[in-house]
């Protein structure tokens, strides 16, 4: 039911919502240039404004009848209502720093007294914290002269109590002489920045200048844009005399912003980015000098250019402003817009620079030498390292690794290919790992895991080489001396062991060497597995007895009792998942279709040890010209046949091995 108070009620929102709209007349050559001085004067967005056309504009016939548009402009009522929300919670905002502040700021009360017109006039300012009040006596004192007339002295001590709300209130009346009058002068110089008003001092009992007055002389001027209130109260407090001082300044106009490139990685390409340990240590090998990005990955974002935001005169003249300009971007290598047009991201991984103002992506990132000046290699592509790779220095990349020099004790991982032109020195600690080829020219004293081929050209020394595929020595004096070697497929040299045999070389073939590292693995943990279960079966077993004898465990023993059935069952279901994993590799390697040959068309030396599919044969004496293979459970042995060599195999792309 509609009740008149409801009514009454929606009246006054309604009528407070009115007294909130500001409203602008405005004139311009076009409803557009209208509505952007309206929005200035108004400051919000054009967006927000709401008009009311006075006046239709006419663009004339050549230039003759132009008429302007005139056009009546105000904010969108509910945008207002949002905009005092605002300042009201940030004025509340504001109230509760203010106390806070004023638990460690004090100021004295403020007091201040004029006269204008025939008018005694006071305006008081209460202390802060605990600053002393404006003492009422003083403020009389001041007030009463000899043309004093009439004082309240009563509303002048009441108003020392309460403030005057930052106002000047009339306490009195004096013997007003308008000949002792201050005078006022505004002036607007030619290109209507600012406005000043120029004011003589009063003399006898003239007055002094109030904001009314400086009001009408700035409105006679025709300045109505930019006039500040607190200017002009600073001014009614603190008379300037015969000095221009500037009551309001023009609205300037704001030029937009240019477009720019919002880039999404370092462009100092020479800035080092060192890597700091959770111990804060920093580790010099990792300088970082490579930005890894992967394909689709954002590199930078166009921010667009802005429009400029137009001023206004004193006088209200409008003031163009700049829009911002535009910028064409250029792509590098390996790059291009998303679909919004503005996000450039990479079509490839690798690393990603600036070549010559060009966002690029390269997918080789190519080095001297991998040393103290670049760094450990971490790259999302192929690397190519024109000099050596020194001890204690690491590459890792997702695609090819090319070495042209020699590698020392390091860390080589590559997705792809790694082909090393004079060779590997591992010292015993040094490891390569890839799932495609190795290539080298001999490897000494290294790891080596391979997912397809290890192709050699001159030895392997004293090295633990597994390939998926196939182990191959080309060269005049292919030798394989010292260390353990598996490969599926074949494993093919010159020469296989020491003279002498006095360094113990194995070779396996014929099985899958993934799977039977990790049956190895699996069984050793096993083994340990099934030791600590019998001695928790044992302290389990002496616990149980003791409960038996004297019927209940000290509370220390019964959690160690509690524990010792939970890491059992944990035992237990660890030592099922084993049996299970290892059941099911012994049946991947028993149904190897491969039989696998060990080919060497030298000398195979005594104490040289081969395996074919898990069957061993000890050489005991030296054998040339031999070929070792499966058949019928046994290793047999046979004469070598070149044709029976791989000899197929080509070299990686773009690479050469000779």
């Amino acid at each position: 039911m509609i009740t008149l108070e409801k009514i009454r009620g929606d009246m006054e929102k309604q009528l407070d919502t009115d007294r909130s709209i500001t409203t602008v007349e405005v004139q311009g050559d076009s409803l557009e240039e209208c509505l952007a001085d309206a929005a200035v004067q108004l400051d919000t967005k054009v967006a927000h404004l709401e008009y009311e056309v006075e006046e239709k504009g006419f663009s004339g016939v050549m230039g003759l009848a132009k008429k302007p548009w005139k056009v009546r402009v105000y904010e969108n009522p509910e945008i207002t209502q949002e905009k005092i929300k605002m300042q009201q919670a940030t004025m509340g905002t504001a109230g509760a720093e203010g106390e806070e502040e004023a638990a460690v700021v004090d100021q004295d009360g403020i007091y201040y007294i004029h006269r204008f017109s025939s008018h005694i006039c006071i305006k008081v300012m209460l202390p802060v914290g605990t600053g002393h009040p404006v003492n009422p006596d003083d403020a009389i004192s001041e007030c009463k002269r000899p043309d004093t007339l009439v004082l309240d002295e009563n509303q002048i001590r009441e108003l020392c109590e309460t403030g005057t709300d930052n106002q000047y209130v009339e306490v009195g009346e004096y013997a007003h002489d308008s000949v002792g009058d201050a005078l006022i002068v505004a002036d607007v110089p030619d290109d209507e920045m600012v406005a000043t008003i120029t004011v003589t001092p009063p003399t006898g009992s003239g007055a002094e200048i109030s904001r009314d007055q400086i009001l009408r002389v700035l409105a006679t001027q025709r300045v109505n844009v930019g006039i500040s209130e607190e200017r002009i109260q600073d001014f009614l407090d603190h008379p300037i005399y015969n000095q221009p001082v500037v009551i309001a300044e023009a609205v300037k106009p704001k030029d937009g912003r240019d477009a720019y490139i919002d880039y999404k990685f370092d462009t100092n390409t020479s800035k080092m980015r060192l890597k700091e340990s959770s111990s804060g240590q920093v580790d010099f090998k990792e300088l970082n000098l490579i930005q890894n990005v992967m394909a689709g990955e954002p590199l930078a974002v166009k921010m667009l250019p802005e429009r400029g935001s137009g001023g206004k005169t004193v006088k209200g003249r409008y003031l163009e402003a700049k829009n911002g300009k535009d910028i064409n971007i250029l792509l590098g290598q390996n790059v291009k817009f998303d679909s919004d047009g503005r996000t450039i991201v990479a079509e490839k991984s690798g690393q990603v620079m600036l070549v010559g103002n060009k966002i690029t992506v390269e997918e080789i990132y190519e080095v001297p030498g991998v040393n103290i000046k670049t760094g450990n290699v971490d790259f999302w592509g192929t690397v190519i390292c024109r000099g050596s790779v020194e001890d204690g220095y690491n590459i890792k990349a997702t695609g090819n690794v090319e070495i042209y020099g020699s590698v020392g004790n390091c860390q080589i991982e590559a997705g792809g290919d790694i082909v090393i032109a004079q060779g590997v020195m591992g010292r015993d600690e040094g490891k390569i790992t890839t799932p495609k080829s190795v290539w080298a020219r001999f490897i000494q004293n290294e790891t080596v895991s391979a997912g397809e081929y290890v192709i050699v050209n001159d030895n392997i020394m004293n090295s633990q080489i597994t390939a998926q595929k196939k182990i191959l020595l080309k060269g005049k004096r292919a030798q394989i001396t010292g260390g353990h070697l598996f490969a599926t497929e074949e494993i093919s040299a010159k020469n296989i062991g020491s003279p002498g045999g006095g360094t113990e070389t194995v070779l396996e073939v014929g099985i899958d060497p993934a799977a039977k590292q990790r049956l190895l693995e699996l069984q050793q943990m096993q083994a340990d597995l099934v030791k600590e279960l019998e001695e928790v079966d044992m302290d389990l077993t002496t616990l149980e007895n003791n409960k038996k004898i004297r019927r209940s465990l000290p509370k220390e023993k019964e959690e160690q009792l509690a524990k010792l059935y939970e890491r059992k069952s944990d035992l237990v279901d660890s030592n099922e998942d084993m049996t299970e994993e290892i059941t099911k590799i012994q049946a991947h390697l028993g149904e190897l279709k491969i039989v696998g040959r060990v080919n060497a068309s030298g000398t195979v030396y005594a104490g040289t040890k081969i395996f074919v599919r898990d069957e061993k044969d000890e050489v005991k004496s030296d054998c040339k010209a031999v070929c070792f293979y499966y058949e019928n459970g046994f290793v047999r042995r046979g004469k070598f046949d070149p044709a029976q060599v791989t000899q197929d195999i080509e070299g990686p792309d773009g690479y050469s091995t000779n």
